[in-house]
């Protein structure tokens, strides 16, 4: 088995009956496209600088006959100036440069396009990998507003594709290709920070200081890379990129022994749990993992990992019209989360559907979510609307697709 895949793999095909309130055409049980925990077997990407432990980097320089603290020379370009180009290695040897960047700063990530969108604040980055393989991440800067200072937020993806295959998501519907490896996955970041550095993104300045594992792929299906991941991202400079487990969001759709397991690594990381439904009927049908860990189990998960890491779990739910955003699933939702306790340990955040290509499910009505609101608020939960970015270039929540256009 793969030592990076989830470690209770299995390939699941789903055949659930959809619920008749949120279908007016649909007639028969809904096929859904096989949950796929371990990603298929293809070419690893070549091994590069951020997949190297601190003591295998100084071991790197060594065997290529460098004295070891060139070491923390090469992490500083690449983990502070964001920079894998020799010729900005100045203090490198000059005829050593190109040959230490070719044995451990591979090229990972082939930029395809960059799409723009919010007076270009929001870039969605297409990328080709070593294989061929399509991901996508996203970079958003927020201006301060009277309640909130600035923050500059990177979308990454863990996997090319998604193998939960929820129903409504774009990047679920196309089905898993492979993981990602720990070094693409902070590649992204790391070049959406010489992009800021460059001044490529309007009112931005400084570095990226929230990273959301929202993009393509399963994180927690991906255990061991994404794990690996974080450690470099909280790793002090030089050694990382320095950030805070405060700004790291991990998702799940709900691997439950995962949640557990993350829970005890140390890193109190914010999870957010798609929820999307307070109920198992309706839950089996848009999120498929529901048929092998229920409602209760997941929301279960998420307060041992809130009361294990003192740290609010996030809900997520998507609000679909006619399907799940319903007055009476906000009571049911607010009866599900508050019977685990009430204090403080959850957010909701609700999200406004995201249009995706041949889908005909679409976002709540304005009143239907505002009542869904209300309702919450009704119960005590706290809860707010997600501020949707980059829809109109398919950047947004469920839309990443990595289709070339």
């Amino acid at each position: 088995m793969d030592p990076d895949a989830f470690p209770y793999s299995r390939s699941v095909n789903v055949t659930t009956e959809s619920p008749a309130e949120h279908s007016t055409e649909e007639t028969g049980p809904r096929q859904h496209p096989e949950l796929v925990f371990t990603a298929p077997r293809r070419g690893k990407p070549p091994v590069h600088w951020a997949d190297l432990s601190v003591d295998e980097r100084k071991a790197a320089v060594t065997r290529l006959g460098l004295p070891a603290f060139r070491a923390q020379q090469l992490s500083r370009h690449w983990f502070v100036h964001s920079t894998d180009d020799p010729a900005q290695w100045t203090d490198l040897p000059a005829a050593r440069r190109e040959e230490v960047a070719a044995e451990l700063f591979p090229h990972l990530l082939e930029e395809v396009s960059a799409l723009r969108a919010d007076a270009g604040t929001t870039v969605k980055s297409l990328w080709r990998l070593h294989d061929g393989a399509l991901v996508e991440s996203v970079l958003m800067h927020y201006p301060a507003t009277g309640t909130s200072s600035s923050r500059t937020t990177v979308c990454v993806s863990s996997q090319a594709g998604c193998g939960m295959a929820c129903p409504f998501c774009a990047t679920g519907q196309g089905g898993l290709q492979r993981n990602l490896s720990s070094a693409e996955i902070v590649a992204q970041i790391v070049d959406a920070n010489a992009r800021i550095a460059a001044g490529g993104v309007p009112g931005a300045s400084g570095r990226v200081n929230n990273v959301v594992f929202m993009g393509m792929g399963e994180p927690l299906a991906n255990y061991a890379t994404v794990i690996r991941a974080i450690r470099t991202l909280l790793a002090p400079q030089p050694d990382g990129l320095g950030m805070s487990a405060r700004g790291i969001t991990v998702s799940t759709v709900g691997l439950v022994p995962a949640i557990d397991k993350l829970a005890e690594e140390g890193m109190p990381v914010t999870l957010a749990l798609s929820l999307h439904a307070p109920d198992d009927e309706l839950r089996n049908d848009l999120v498929p993992i529901n048929n092998r860990w229920r409602v209760d189990e997941a929301v279960d998960a998420a307060w041992r990992y809130a009361r294990a890491t003192k740290r609010r779990v996030s809900i997520e739910y998507a609000l679909i019209r006619d399907v799940n955003d319903q007055a009476e699933r906000a009571d049911r939702l607010a009866r599900v989360l508050k019977k685990r306790g009430d204090w403080g340990w959850f957010h909701v955040n609700l999200i406004p559907l995201n249009p995706t290509p041949g889908s005909k499910w679409t976002a709540s009505r304005r009143k239907d979510e505002q009542e869904f609101v209300r309702r919450l608020e009704a119960h005590g939960v706290p809860v707010t609307v997600r501020d949707t970015r980059g829809r109109e270039i398919d950047g947004a929540c469920g839309q990443l697709a990595a289709t070339v256009k």
